[in-house]
């Protein structure tokens, strides 16, 4: 809203006024729309860096506090206390949930778990060795011809169908792709587990031999569920909300989604640390590539330090190194060579005056990518199970993007610098 503050541009002699707009917390904001309409120019924000392109009361970041919050709570008090549905209870719906209110979510998620039987045929038309994120981007897009009696964005009870299917089907999803991909066949969801023990009892039982969930397991994989729920306006939440302006079905937007978060530039941050751990190997070989880290002219780059959002810090990563160390003491596996890599490279740059000055700290995906490979699972699932994270943080955006009376289809401008207009040869002319 606007408070008074007038921002001024003047062009050739011409100005315009605009108004300042401020939120509840974080940057004012200028409204542009009149520049194009008063004085024919449009603003040049390669990425939309600078650009506010919606209104939004869901997730605020201040990347210089280190501070994520999800509706105002902030994102270690949640990960510590609460648990992943309760959290998407309060990004869908605005506050936290009464007890009555959340015994009534999970059932609804829990008895949504189970995927049309039909869906098997369709995970069967992949190659055998197809990656698991092209299997739950075509799933999660082909739920609009299996449920379609919940594609009407205009009907209040279909978005919210559609919102609890993507939500409690999701891991059903992953873990069958995950399973395809490996030759194994198909492990139904239980009603009796919770939502990330369901997950993992999907991924790594048989019907040979049942899988015992441990509570340690569980809790790590629920923390990785809530940590990556929602993350303001980046590439893919941008790119669903995008989806969502031409009022595509809501299964499009989130396969949308799911395409852009496969970019490694997004999504793969953790299988790319890990694969970088297993590349140095062996402890002693750190101090060679700490070198060629600090080198300029080295195209080597350390994965999982930093963040491009949070400059001191990133507040998910205290919580998720946490859940590291209980994982590794639980299964035993602190003798991992690549477990060592990563815990003396944690230690240098917590240490190293270089890294201290550059900023330059363990994020989530350094944590994360740990966990995940200590649980025996292969870097190509990193993505799937973000996307399953995910989803709620998409499914949000996007009712708020749908219930927004300003809210219009996309349409990104341009700053054009091709030919200019000319007329048509014929071929023996050219």
């Amino acid at each position: 809203m606007s408070d008074g503050k007038k921002a001024t541009i003047t062009l050739d002699g011409q100005s315009v006024e605009l108004n300042v707009l401020s939120g509840t917390t974080g940057p004012d904001v200028i409204d542009i729309r009149p520049l194009y309409k008063q004085l024919d120019v449009f603003t040049y924000d390669p990425g939309f860096t600078s650009t506010a392109a919606c209104d939004s009361d869901i997730t605020f970041i201040d990347g210089d506090k280190g501070e994520l919050l999800y509706r105002g709570y902030p994102i270690d008090q949640l990960a510590e206390k609460s648990h992943y549905l309760e959290v998407c209870y309060l990004l869908l719906y605005g506050e936290l949930p009464s007890a009555t209110q959340m015994e009534d979510f999970e059932h609804r998620i829990t008895h949504h778990t189970m995927l049309h039987e039909q869906m098997q045929n369709f995970y069967r038309g992949f190659r055998r060795d197809a990656h698991p994120m092209a299997i739950v981007c075509g799933v999660v897009g082909a739920m609009s011809a299996f449920y379609h009696d919940s594609t009407d964005i205009d009907d209040d009870w279909q978005r919210e169908v559609a919102t609890l299917r993507l939500i409690a089907k999701l891991p059903t999803i992953c873990a069958w792709a995950y399973k395809y991909s490996i030759g194994q066949p198909f492990i139904y969801p239980r009603n009796d587990l919770d939502y990330a023990a369901n997950f993992l009892h999907m991924c790594f039982a048989t019907p040979c031999e049942d899988y015992q969930v441990d509570p340690i397991l569980s809790r790590a994989m629920d923390r990785i569920f809530t940590l990556h729920a929602d993350h303001e306006q980046n590439a893919s939440t941008s790119t669903v909300r995008l989806a969502g302006s031409s009022q595509a079905n809501p299964f499009a937007c989130i396969a949308a989604g799911v395409a852009c978060l496969w970019g490694p530039a997004h999504g793969g941050a953790n299988q790319s640390c890990l694969e970088m751990l297993r590349e140095i190997g062996t402890v002693d070989r750190i101090p060679e590539y700490i070198a060629r880290a600090k080198d300029k002219n080295d195209s080597f780059r350390l994965m999982g330090f930093g963040h491009r959002v949070y400059k001191n810090f990133d507040p998910r990563a205290k919580v998720m190194k946490e859940s590291a160390d209980e994982v590794l003491g639980l299964l035993g596996i602190e003798n991992n060579p690549t477990l060592q890599v990563a815990k003396e490279l944690e230690r240098i740059a917590l240490e190293d005056p270089y890294f201290v000055e550059k900023k330059l700290y363990p994020n989530v995906d350094f944590y994360s990518g740990i966990i995940l490979d200590a649980m025996g699972l292969p870097t190509s699932m990193f993505t799937p199970i973000f996307a399953l994270a995910r989803t709620v943080g998409w499914i949000a955006q996007w009712k708020e993007m749908i219930e927004d009376p300003v809210q219009k289809i996309g349409r990104p401008r341009q700053l054009y610098k091709g030919a200019t207009a000319r007329d048509y040869a014929d071929v023996e002319d050219r």
